[in-house]
């Protein structure tokens, strides 16, 4: 058994106990936007630091722990606080919480981060559907032998973010009145911002936003057949295109302004994805 794989199961194994349920639904909540958690009907924590060789997360507005409970009536496992590649880590402990949540039952994974907007016409507090994503100079968390227990060893990436899903998304964007723009998601290795240049390259690649996080995370789900859906929060422009210096401090205050309209569009999609309308083709 490949020694990756048997480190999930190993962690897995820790805490099973400990999950209530099966989740239907995984949640990853990016830099800024972990208070939905507080939105939740709560049954359980757990702190990663309480999973056996489990990796820690050190961003800043990063809590590390799992929270377990209900949003909208939808059994949900969310991650508060994520693991990044520029901490460290090796790619294949950075998507290792999500082949966990795999294990644990989940079936969509939503996937939720702050980046910085490149594209005209994006702006600060801005709600961007991923229609498609990037990876910038980043090893796949793929790389390697194939773990033959979670996918195949050339999965297909044409669609790495579900069309209907991403409908789901759009329709509770209109009931809610909530302006959703849309976009290509590029990741860089981090954790310095982009050069005005960088940022140049990425617009002519085809990117609309950009940030550190989510597009490994997307390949691992899917690898391993997930239903994967996005929705990223323009917390900046970016460099070249903001008149000031970036910083960390203007991603966590965006989330705080984002998070009332974030909350009613990840809530209201979750309950959507519990009826199993737009089921995949």
């Amino acid at each position: 058994m490949d020694s990756t794989f048997e480190q999930v199961l190993r962690a897995y194994e820790s805490i099973r106990d400990r999950i209530p349920f099966t989740p239907r639904v995984a949640l990853v909540l990016g830099s800024g936007l972990g208070d939905f958690a507080d939105s939740m009907q709560l049954e359980g924590l757990i702190p990663y630091q309480e999973i056996a060789g489990f990796p820690q997360s050190t961003a800043p507005g990063h809590v590390g722990r799992y929270v377990i409970g209900y949003v909208a009536g939808t059994p949900t496992v969310v991650m508060q606080g994520r693991i990044h590649y520029y901490e460290g880590y090796e790619m294949e402990e950075v998507v290792m919480p999500i082949r966990l949540m795999k294990l644990m039952g989940a079936k969509i994974l939503f996937l939720t981060n702050a980046s910085g907007g490149i594209r005209r016409g994006l702006a600060a507090g801005d709600l961007m559907l991923i229609r498609d994503q990037i990876s910038f100079l980043l090893p796949s968390p793929l790389r390697g032998a194939n773990i033959s227990q979670l996918g195949i060893r050339f999965p297909d990436m044409s669609h790495i973010y579900d069309p209907d899903l991403s409908d789901l998304i759009r329709d509770t964007a209109g009931e809610e009145g909530i302006h959703l723009k849309e976009g290509v998601y590029l990741q860089t290795r981090g954790p310095q911002y982009e050069s005005p240049a960088e940022i140049r390259a990425a617009s002519a690649m085809g990117a609309d936003a950009v940030g550190m996080s989510t597009a490994c995370e997307a390949v691992a789900a899917r690898h391993m057949g997930m239903r994967v859906v996005g929705v990223s929060c323009i917390s900046n422009l970016a460099a070249g295109i903001s008149p000031k210096p970036l910083s960390e401090e203007e991603v966590i205050e965006a989330g705080r302004i984002v998070a009332e309209k974030f909350t009613r569009l990840v809530k209201g999609s979750i309950g959507k994805m519990s009826k199993g309308k737009r089921e995949a083709r």
